[in-house]
């Protein structure tokens, strides 16, 4: 992906203010000036004339690393001017400045920028010095952070650039392109998207279980990704290796995504302002009939019924079959000529009766079918256009304002946006209001303490159109475009193609509804950080998160259609609230420059509740005008209630070693322990190790290809687990009150009582345990040119077995099925990833991202039960493990594999016998008979789950 131009904006003394604009772009702000090199240039500055009236002074030379080698493809910048070059191969270059007194600077990517005044000089070599922070970037891990070129793990980083120029609306936005990374897409108003590492790890799916998880400033996060604000993100580390991934053990099988936001820098505080104006529009969606393409389609529909096999001719073809000899019956009345009849033939193929008294057009319309309202329209010429009403240009705005800044004691960052988005289809709209304070102090030199406070209220429920495809779904598109919007007084019709048709009108059904649902979220984390002696650093951190979530929908019976019965009012409301604390110890020493030891120890521990109320309203007598703001009048028997109140706690214990030797050779190791409150109380408990290995080839002496700056090996392998779960309480039986259903027994008064009864509705499993995968990857990663390319390149192997999945039981059992660990589950891949940097000076930049990724899902096994393998005359040959047809599972398939019929044409004209066999015609869908042994004895095919293949997998990494 190559990424957009990007400008420096204009610096005001002591604040910048920073405009930006999306992909589709509305111009709110224009800018009469630009930044040069630090400097305001005005554009109309007469200086400029003046400039380029003098001679120019030709200069050249050489721009070199700190061991002369040269440097391709260093910018050279006259100051104040956008006058420049680039060095050839060798490192030289040549340029015209306005005077031998002029001054240049100097960039490279990986180096620091230098102004080099040429004071009378018109030949000059220049050493550039390397810049260590961008040759050592950091890349967060877990509890810590590591120079990349230590990095012994799979890991990639999403940079802040990128975040800065792609303007994202959604976290996910940013993430898009990522090497391994499978991104979903949303296409309503809220957009996002779901997340995917590696593959489908797991046939479960129940409770985000496929999903990455979410590490928010070193804590773990159980928002989701909304509530995060994209300008407030400084970068991203995505861990997918198991190496990089165990020190979160409890549930880092599914990969993990590390956010780290932004802080203060040093210097004048710093004031930025963006607006983000785009639009959404309908990108694919299937094309409707207009009016002229609806009765094209009832002309055919009929047409097709009087196909059949003509002996005079030989052809199969229409007018043979139901209407024999009615040529045109269903055409146009003005359309005859290619029949070569007339008006009057065509009326005649009707008794008069029926002809009598009625123009050309409604003989037409009855002829076709049309009826009611349809009819009526179709003769008067009036028509509405509902994908008009179904579909609209979405407008989104995002406000974002953030005051930064950094003293010697204090590190402040806040920010507070807007965001506002409609989506394509009418009713979908969203809306978001997001701030964060991020706040850290050093109290001593030995003792900092922070604090990171995000805030956000959204509306999460909006009442849109329909476009649901299957036939019970409320979707206006399927209206015929002759059907009525309104009314003759101006109202919403209720049935737009009349009482014998129906049909769906949103704009009535809106007239009877409200809808207030949304969140309140309170998301925290404080920390504290002592130095302690011998280089040993203590942090305690801990994160309370508070979340209210509000639902509030009504629906009123003065709709005609709706019965007071089943309609009312639902309100709900619930709060969670979460947190997770560690303790974390570590010890970072190097002993005679060479051997480097980081020790990391975590004790961690976490809590999460959730309390939850419903109350749905019916029969609000003897009004309900009052909307969903009155419940106490409903009628009881018709209204019910419910609670769910979940409580669920965890704790780990980690401990991590990393050894570099003369930054040549790398060993990583880490041990983790975790239990959790959901699984059985035989195996709480679990424990997931790793190790990794690297080799930096370009640290050692041999290495002397001096095109390629970095080149590294890596080599890990572990074992993760994954407790995400639908239900916390999977593993216990549950007491529910079933259908209802009641009992009688009478009481010391001899008074019969009919009480309702509870009964078992799930099977305990105290033997149920933690989920596990077991990762091996060996990555290579590399650097041309001072990192101005640069990737890497990564082969892995994932295996997770004692799979979380419900096991079915005999009906004897008196259950259905059991929540248990069975089957196993491969992923096997590779990720190719290349970053350019193809053109960088201050005022233009070009970057390229290129990412290819492969990735093969496997179920290898699944319950145990084994079947019987039989030749083609009956005869057991063997055994094999048996699928699961019914959930679509497959041994040695994908998870995701689609098995269905085969679908291999279009039963053409003269194929017209053969379809008969198949009780079809020519136009219907040609499915493949695959197996025949089955079939009648007339040759008549029969179709079953014989003739079903694997037609491959709905998406690909």
């Amino acid at each position: 992906m190559t990424k957009p131009i990007k400008m420096k904006k204009h610096l005001f003394t002591g604040c910048n203010f920073d405009f930006k604009c999306s992909t589709i772009v509305l111009l709110i702000f224009c800018i009469t000036s630009y930044q040069v090199q630090g400097k305001s240039t005005n554009l109309n500055n007469k200086d400029t004339e003046l400039v380029n009236l003098k001679q120019k002074v030709e200069i050249s030379g050489k721009v070199t690393d700190g061991e002369g080698l040269p440097l391709l493809g260093a910018n050279i910048i006259e100051k104040g001017t956008t006058n420049g070059t680039q060095t050839d191969f060798d490192g030289a270059f040549s340029l015209n400045v306005s005077s031998d007194n002029a001054t240049i600077v100097v960039s490279y990517t990986g180096f620091k920028t230098q102004e080099i005044a040429l004071n009378g000089e018109t030949s000059i070599t220049i050493t550039l010095e390397e810049d260590t922070a961008v040759l050592d970037e950091v890349i967060v891990i877990g509890y810590g952070s590591i120079k990349k070129k230590d990095l012994t793990g799979a890991v990639v980083q999403v940079k802040p650039d990128k975040i800065a120029n792609e303007n994202p609306q959604t976290v996910q936005d940013v993430l898009r392109g990522v090497p391994g990374l499978k991104v979903g897409y949303s296409a309503d108003a809220k957009g996002g998207g779901s997340l995917q590492i590696r593959g489908q790890t797991s046939v479960y799916t129940g409770g985000g279980h496929n999903s990455p998880l979410i590490i928010l400033d070193g804590m773990q996060f159980y928002g989701e990704l909304s509530e995060i604000n994209p300008d407030d993100i400084e970068q991203i580390d995505v861990l997918k290796d198991a190496s990089s991934t165990a020190v979160y053990g409890s549930k880092a099988a599914a990969g993990v995504l590390i956010i780290t936001t932004k802080k203060g820098r040093q210097g004048k505080p710093t004031i930025n302002f963006n607006f983000n104006a785009g639009i959404n529009v309908k990108s694919a969606y299937r094309d409707i009939y207009d009016k002229e393409g609806y009765i094209k389609y009832r002309e055919d529909w009929e047409t097709a019924k009087t196909y059949g096999f003509n002996e005079n001719t030989g052809q199969y073809e229409a007018w043979v079959a139901d209407r024999v000899g009615q040529v045109g019956y269903f055409s146009s009345p003005f359309e005859l000529d290619q029949y070569g009849i007339s008006q009057d033939d065509w009326l005649a193929y009707q008794s008069t009766s029926e002809t009598d008294g009625r123009s050309l057009i409604e003989v037409w319309g009855r002829r076709l079918g049309l009826e009611d309202v349809i009819l009526d329209n179709f003769i008067a010429g009036k028509s509405h256009d509902w994908n008009g009403s179904t579909f609209r240009t979405g407008i989104n705005k995002d406000y974002n304002l953030s005051v930064s800044g950094a003293g010697e004691q204090v590190n402040y960052y806040m920010s507070l946006g807007y965001l506002s988005t409609e989506g394509a289809v009418q009713g979908n709209d969203y809306s978001a209001i997001r701030a964060n304070m991020k706040v850290n102090g050093k109290v001593t030199d030995w003792l900092e303490v922070g604090a990171n406070v995000n805030f956000q209220d959204r509306t999460d429920g909006d009442i849109r159109v329909g476009t649901g495809t299957n036939y019970w779904d409320a979707n206006m598109l399927r209206n015929s475009p002759y059907s009525n919007f309104r009314d003759q007084d101006g109202n919403y019709e209720r049935l737009p193609m009349g009482l014998n048709i129906g049909g769906y009108n949103y704009y009535y059904d809106r007239q009877f509804m409200d809808l207030e649902k949304g969140f309140t979220v309170l998301n925290t984390i404080f920390n504290a950080k002592v130095k302690l002696p011998f280089g040993i650093t203590y942090s305690f951190n801990v994160s309370p998160r508070y979340q209210f979530f509000y639902d509030r929908f009504f629906q009123s019976s003065a709709h005609e259609g709706w019965d007071p019965a089943n309609v009312g009012v639902d309100r709900g409301h619930a709060k969670s609230f979460d947190w997770n604390l560690n303790n974390n110890l570590t010890w970072d020493h190097t002993f005679n420059d060479k051997h480097h030891f980081i020790v990391t120890l975590v004790q961690e521990a976490e809590e999460r509740r959730y309390w939850s109320d419903d109350i749905d309203a019916r029969n609000i007598l003897p009004s309900d005008a009052l909307g969903f703001h009155n419940t106490s009048n409903a009628t009881l028997d018709n209204s019910g209630f419910s609670t769910t109140d979940t409580h669920q706690t965890a704790d780990g214990l980690m401990a991590r070693l990393f050894y570099s030797y003369d930054h040549r050779y790398m060993l990583t190791g880490t041990i983790r322990r975790d239990g959790y409150s959901a699984f059985g109380a035989s195996n709480p408990y679990a424990t997931f190790p790793s190790i990794a290995l690297g080799w930096n080839l370009s640290n050692e002496n041999w290495f002397n290809w001096d095109a390629m700056n970095t080149a590294k090996l890596r080599l890990s392998w572990g074992k993760n687990g994954n407790r995400s779960l639908a239900d916390p309480y999977v593993s216990l039986a549950n007491l529910g009150s079933g259908t209802g259903a009641t009992m009688g027994y009478v009481d010391s008064s001899g008074e019969i009582v009919d009480v309702k009864y509870l009964a078992i509705d799930r099977m305990a499993n105290p033997n149920l345990q933690w989920e596990k995968t077991t990762s091996t990857n060996i990555g290579f990663d590399f650097g041309f040119l001072n990192n101005r390319i640069s990737g890497s390149i990564d082969a892995y192997n994932m295996v997770t077995n004692d799979m979380i999945m419900a096991q079915r039981l005999p009906s004897f059992s008196g259950f259905g099925s059991i929540t248990t660990n069975l089957g196993e589950v491969q992923n096997k891949g590779f990720e190719i990833g290349i970053n350019t940097v193809n053109i960088q000076n201050p005022n233009f930049e070009w970057r390229t991202n290129f990412a290819l990724s492969y990735n093969k899902n496997t179920i290898n096994a699944l319950y145990g039960n084994q079947e019987n393998i039989l030749d083609s005359e009956g005869n057991v040959i063997g055994q094999r493990e048996a699928d699961d047809i019914s959930n679509g599972w497959f041994i040695g398939k994908a998870i995701s594999e689609i098995w269905d019929y085969e679908v291999i044409g279009i039963w053409q004209k003269d194929e017209w016998q053969e379809a008969e066999r198949y009780g079809q015609r020519p136009g219907d869908p040609k499915v493949a008979n695959h197996y025949t042994a089955d079939d009648a004895a007339d040759g008549t095919p029969v179709y079953n789950d014989n003739d079903k293949v694997f037609l491959g997998k709905p998406h690909h990494l």
